[in-house]
This record gives structure tokens, sequence and C-alpha cells, in this order.
């Protein structure tokens, strides 16, 4: 089997997606509150920025940046991943690799990544994730969807409240 290597880019910005193993499940917003925990205890002890973000019922999209001379977003995202599935029953068909590494079978067991290039790179990144939830038919406007960095960015006047739909209603604010 090859191994697979991330990139180490020390205070490096990243682009991820996480994806739950059962693509027709609805455990990321179904349990939002209990993801908003286990994200904001992992940021709190080993921290990073959260540039944008999105959680979607069975993926998550985000972007960060992490302190000069780190590299190690893959712990973080360990410890997200954990901390989230800790008190959810396990996948009732779980296989035995994953019963014998004790995985519940709740994720996948890899994330994608991207290094972030450039500002033009950044700006694509950031316009995909606040997009995602209308790509994926969930709403019909960005600011329909409740759990986006999207209201953020809106609040600090960075996108109009009219991007990606027409008007921005909800405030929730993942992430910071």
């Amino acid at each position: 089997m090859s191994r697979y290597r991330r990139a180490k880019i020390a205070g490096g910005t990243f682009f991820f997606t996480l994806t739950l193993a059962d693509s027709k499940s609805d455990l990321l917003v179904r349990h939002i509150d209990r993801l908003r925990a286990a994200y904001h205890a992992v940021r709190t002890r080993y921290p990073f920025e959260t540039v944008a973000i999105c959680v979607l019922q069975d993926h998550l999209h985000a972007l960060w940046s992490l302190p000069p001379g780190d590299t190690d977003f893959s712990r973080r995202w360990q410890l997200i991943k954990s901390a989230f599935s800790r008190a959810l029953p396990g996948a009732p068909t779980r296989s035995s690799s994953k019963r014998a590494k004790r995985e519940k079978g709740i994720w996948q067991r890899r994330f994608w990544e991207h290094a972030i290039r450039n500002d033009a790179d950044l700006a694509r990144h950031i316009d995909y994730i606040h997009f995602n939830p209308v790509k994926h038919g969930y709403v019909s406007r960005a600011a329909d969807w409740p759990h986006s960095s999207f209201h953020r960015y809106v609040a600090r006047g960075l996108l109009p409240p009219e991007w990606g739909g027409d008007r921005c209603e909800n405030t929730d604010d993942f992430g910071e």
C-alpha cells in the first residue's frame, strides 16, 4: 500500500474536505453542537485560524491558517473527528480493520487537503466553501445555510448579503 504524504508548510493556509463514511448521513448537522464543541476544544489547545468553513450534512469544508512554525493540521483533524465521534454509536457495518483499530466507522479515514498558493487561490476556495450548500441543493441562497462562515463575512462587510442569493437573514457564526 502506498503511503500518502501530506504537505508540510509551516504556518501555511490549507483547504480541507472531511467526509462521513455514510454519504446519506446527516450526523454533522444533527449533532452540530457536538461538532462545534470538539472544534472549539481542539482550537483552544492547538490554535489555528478558521478563514472559512461550511458544515453540510455529510461533509465539511474548511480553510485554516496554522500558526508560524506549525505544520500539524492532521493531528488537529484527528482530535476533532475523535471528539465528535466519542459519544456517538458506531456504524453498524464497520469493517474488521475498523473494529481492530477501534474506529467507529463514522468518518472516512482520510481527508483531502490543498495548500493555498496565492490570494486568487484563497478567494476561489472561500467562494467555493460559501457556495457549497447552494451547489448541493440544500438551499437556494448562501445566506439560508446556517452552518457557514458566510454570515461572518457579511457581518464584517467582506461579502454582500445577496452574494450567492438575494439577502442574508441568519447570523450563525461557526468556528470563531
